[in-house]
């Protein structure tokens, strides 16, 4: 693995067009779900954007990730593990280093929730 980072740090393209590459996934992302009842404030230095769902539903983070995750067929990440305390806000996490397909579909799912 070491050797397979050495050799794509050879070439700085790599590494200095990331930034580029993942603000295109986001905004694909976000486009693809704009309309829907999520509300997102588009994600900065992170390849995970929060989705605000709280117009969808007042389950708490673990329940609505499971539920999209089991039934919906769309995995997210609840913010519950991350915080120590009980966290009350209706934000979960979706990672948008994915294929632009399977960006496309997932927000059409979620569009139509």
């Amino acid at each position: 693995m070491q050797h397979a980072y050495s050799t794509f740090l050879l070439n700085e393209n790599n590494y200095l067009s990331l930034n580029d590459f993942y603000q295109k996934k986001r905004d694909l992302f976000l486009h693809s779900i704009s309309g829907s009842r999520f509300k997102a404030e588009p994600a900065r230095g992170t390849y995970f954007q929060l989705l605000d769902y709280s117009q969808i539903s007042d389950q708490n983070d673990m329940e609505f990730s499971e539920w999209l995750t089991k039934e919906i067929g769309v995995a997210v990440i609840p913010l519950q593990p991350f915080y120590s305390k009980n966290n009350s806000q209706k934000l979960i996490r979706v990672c948008f280093a994915k294929k632009d397909e399977v960006l496309i579909q997932a927000g059409k799912i979620l569009k139509s929730i």
